[in-house]
């Protein structure tokens, strides 16, 4: 498994995200768990993202680490998500992650899909 700092991680975490996935990783009482964030064919705009918390890790997978956070990414996903940026809001809009993807051409109306 290749390891990453996070100058060179291919998506970064903002504070705010990075503190409430640690919340929510404490919730799953597995401290082997990390944050997979991926990039799959599909949407309404060609791509959209995945993230979910995994606990099987492959060799070729690129982990960085944001405080008590693990975040993997495979190695395809990684050069779509270079430079992106997740980040956490929770306000009177409704909360939530997004995603802000400097590779991203166009994106769709609800934000979890682009081209």
């Amino acid at each position: 498994m290749s390891t990453t700092s996070t100058e060179t991680a291919p998506i970064k975490l903002t504070e705010a995200a990075s503190v409430k996935a640690a919340e929510l990783l404490a919730q799953e009482g597995n401290p082997e768990m990390a944050l997979r964030v991926a990039v799959r064919p599909g949407g309404c705009s060609g791509f959209s993202y995945e993230m979910f918390f995994d606990a099987d890790v492959a060799d070729d997978d690129i982990r960085s680490h944001f405080g008590e956070v693990s975040v993997v990414v495979d190695p395809t996903s990684a050069g779509l998500l270079q430079g992106a940026v997740l980040d956490f809001k929770d306000g009177l809009q409704g909360a939530g992650f997004s995603i802000e993807n400097p590779n991203a051409a166009r994106t769709c109306g609800c934000g979890q899909s682009f081209s």
